[in-house]
């Protein structure tokens, strides 16, 4: 049964997908305890260094940006062994954002200044510019909706929250329009967007986020589906972990399938434990949530489901 050891890997890894409802500029609740700005002062040397390196290679800042919480990011990553494997890691990342992944991250920056843009003159956010420039986006945006997707955030640390519900998603259908690498780039354009947006966020917050998400696994497929989906899943995963150092939060596995529940205990057992703290498996949250825009900002259902992220995703 394939499907588990890919639910797995992808939560283990992270992947996020650029919904309907995207809810990124908004009013901000105060600040988590530790303070984006502390952070920034006590590794100031380590981030000038790296940001050095960056803009020595390119003055291009889609590919190296200005923003100093991008470069935090990768200093505070303790998958590193020294400074030498961390700049290693950020100038084959920069050379990624120079050469294959450079139109993906040149559409995600434009797009989300597109965006902004518009708020300010309107007053009211809208993400149609993010979701447009996706790579494929005439195709893909047709089979993913705020019925499978939506990105909000969290009232208490400001922490972005990505839902999805894998089991509403056609993706036979889908891959059946785009090859796999067309759908990796779409993935890695959502984490593009959603690393951007984070990045800014810690900012005004003055708290370094990260995006917590939450895999609604009512409806999975268990047999069957689509193994090219599945295979442009865990290619993206993959890569967007070595792009995206110290981004992603716990991943909350909700609604599993009573029969894949004995599976879990296995699997679980053979993954490193800094793997599994970020997991969480639990029956209820969304469950009853038809529509995910519920639980967006203003939705009906956000209080209960808000107050349920943040007991998993920060609790023991």
């Amino acid at each position: 049964m394939k499907v588990l050891p890919t639910i797995l890997h992808i939560a283990t890894l992270g992947i996020s997908i650029p919904s309907s409802t995207t809810t990124f500029v908004a009013a901000f609740s105060a600040p988590a305890s530790s303070s984006l700005q502390s952070l920034l002062a006590t590794h100031q040397n380590s981030i000038a260094s790296l940001k050095d390196t960056a803009t020595t290679i390119t003055q291009d800042e889609a590919v190296a940006p200005q923003n100093d919480v991008f470069y935090l990011r990768y200093v505070l990553n303790d998958s590193y062994e020294d400074d030498e494997q961390r700049i290693a890691a950020l100038k084959s990342n920069l050379e990624w954002r120079m050469n294959d992944g450079n139109d993906i991250v040149t559409s995600a920056r434009t797009a989300i200044n597109a965006a902004m843009m518009q708020t300010a003159e309107n007053g009211k956010f809208n993400n149609e510019p993010i979701r447009n420039a996706a790579p494929n986006a005439n195709i893909i945006n047709e089979y993913l909706t705020t019925t499978q997707c939506i990105t909000t955030s969290l009232p208490t640390t400001n922490d972005l929250i990505y839902c999805i519900r894998a089991g509403k998603i056609d993706d036979k259908g889908l891959m059946s329009k785009v090859s796999i690498d067309q759908m990796v780039d779409f993935f890695l354009y959502c984490k593009e967007v959603n690393a951007m947006v984070a990045d800014m966020r810690s900012v005004q917050s003055d708290a370094l986020l990260k995006i917590v998400t939450c895999n609604d696994l009512k409806g999975v497929k268990l047999v069957g589906g689509s193994s090219d989906f599945r295979a442009s899943l865990s290619a993206a995963s993959k890569k967007a972990n070595d792009l995206y150092p110290s981004l992603n939060g716990r991943t909350l596995m909700l609604n599993l399938p009573s029969l894949l529940g004995p599976l879990v205990k296995i699997f679980k057992l053979l993954l490193p434990k800094a793997v599994t703290e970020r997991l969480r498996f639990e029956n209820g949250p969304l469950s009853e949530v038809e529509d995910l825009r519920e639980v967006a900002e203003g939705g009906v259902g956000r209080e209960e489901f808000v107050g349920q992220v943040n007991a998993l995703a920060y609790g023991d």
